[in-house]
């Protein structure tokens, strides 16, 4: 392989081993692909239909590859995020009422809003203008109500009318299955198994069908898989385009976005031995945000799994292609994913919520003007079911605990406005009624 060619286009360098970055694509692939099933289960939460979520999530997931092997030359493997895609059905459709084409036109707004902050220094001022505790909280926030999200579709919680929740019934198939699937994936995961997220899900969806926890789809689509896909391909609705509630939704998807992304990026490219590379990297992903909106998924984020491909090796852009090109491949196996059952999926959410919680490592717990705002934003957005809203909590405590402490000049001016616009969202929120 000719490795002057490959520099220029993929960024294979002098001294890489491309076999070595053929496997590692191999493996990143093999450690993310359950995405697709698990995004499109929660797009489907949102009204998408089933199969066209699937499609859009494999489509972005190819493009952003695609984008991170030939525009940021890095072996990050981008697909939608975990935890953003649950901001887009939980918060913007569920909690703000939004319906999930207007939920796409936000997306792709968003993306273009990230594109201008990743092409110019604004990063930089808006990563600054927020507590890395509340970045951290946000994340440790979002883990627990993911693991909230997967305990229910699991049966393994239960509403209730005295206590809100429960225990469920550990006798009903579907909560054998999930705790046995959770168990699978808790110990492939920590044992560092290839793909172990995988298999657990594959094996979760035989012991659901063998033990009647789950049946075949009555009614199947027909066609080819792009069947009913041309409603979601660009199918933003602008409708509500210059309402109030639009605009937030944006500013607080571009705020989880930003943050998020660099972060994942920053470690990801050190982690590979290409720190130059960071810019292009966050470039390159906020080109994919728009493609996501377009294709009609939750925006996309520098999957975690990347590390996988790492430390197998991956250097260079060769990677996150060959990964792409195996998540083109996946569309041939589509009509099956519809049989996968939320008992097999719901384990995967609760594992990821987990992985999630580890930033509180990064927290400074020390501090209790610090501790309780971030306190705040990780447990109501399980609680009150909505990240804007728990978000919400901890950036308006944040300037108040400051002040009372005569730490105002610890607080970022942005912050104040930050927090006025999510005072003034509670205020319109009560005044609507």
């Amino acid at each position: 392989m000719n490795s002057k060619v490959w520099r220029n286009r993929v960024g294979l360098e002098p001294g890489d081993n491309w076999k070595r970055e053929l496997s590692a694509g191999i493996l990143s692939y093999f450690a993310s692909v359950y995405i697709v099933m698990v995004n499109a289960a929660i797009l489907h939460d949102a009204g998408m239909p089933l199969r066209a979520g699937m499609v859009a999530t494999l489509l972005t997931a190819v493009a952003g590859c695609l984008l991170m092997a030939f525009g940021g030359k890095t072996p990050i493997v981008v697909v939608p995020g975990m935890g953003i895609n649950a901001f887009f059905t939980y918060t913007l459709v569920h909690s703000m009422k939004l319906d999930w084409r207007e939920a796409l036109a936000v997306v792709v707004v968003t993306g273009v809003l990230f594109a201008i902050v990743a092409f110019t220094s604004l990063y930089r001022i808006l990563s600054d203008a927020i507590p890395h505790n509340l970045q951290h909280a946000i994340t440790v926030g979002i883990g627990l109500f993911l693991t909230f999200i997967g305990l229910q579709k699991s049966g393994i919680v239960i509403a209730h009318r005295t206590t809100f929740v429960a225990i469920g019934h550990f006798s009903d198939p579907a909560v054998i299955t999930s705790c046995v699937t959770l168990i699978l994936a808790l110990v492939l995961f920590i044992r560092g198994t290839r793909g172990g997220l995988l298999i657990s899900m594959l094996a979760g969806t035989g012991m659901a069908y063998l033990l009647g926890a789950a049946h075949a789809p009555e009614k199947t689509d027909s066609g080819h898989v792009f069947a009913g896909y041309s409603d979601v391909f660009a199918g933003m609705d602008w409708g509500r385009g210059i309402s109030l509630v639009f605009w937030i939704a944006v500013f607080l998807l571009l705020l989880i976005v930003v943050f998020e992304n660099i972060g994942l990026i920053s470690s990801q490219t050190l982690m590979a031995g290409r720190p130059e590379r960071f810019k292009s990297s966050l470039r390159a992903l906020s080109i994919a945000n728009i493609a996501a909106g377009l294709f009609g998924s939750s925006p996309v984020v520098a999957a975690a799994e990347s590390t996988a491909g790492i430390a197998a090796g991956g250097r260079s852009g060769l990677t996150s292609l060959v990964t792409g090109l195996l998540f083109g491949a996946t569309f041939l196996f589509i009509p099956l994913l519809a049989y996968v059952p939320d008992s097999a999926i719901a384990p995967i959410l609760i594992v990821i919520g987990g992985l999630m919680v580890q930033s509180v490592r990064e927290m400074d717990l020390s501090d209790l003007t610090e501790l309780f705002p971030a306190f705040l934003i990780m447990v109501m957005i399980p609680f009150t079911y909505s990240i804007v809203d728990g978000m919400a909590f901890g950036f308006i405590t944040y300037p108040i605990v400051k002040l009372a402490m005569g730490k105002g000049k610890e607080v970022p001016p942005a912050l104040y406005g930050i927090a006025g616009l999510f005072i003034a969202n509670f205020v319109l929120h009560a005044l609507m009624g």
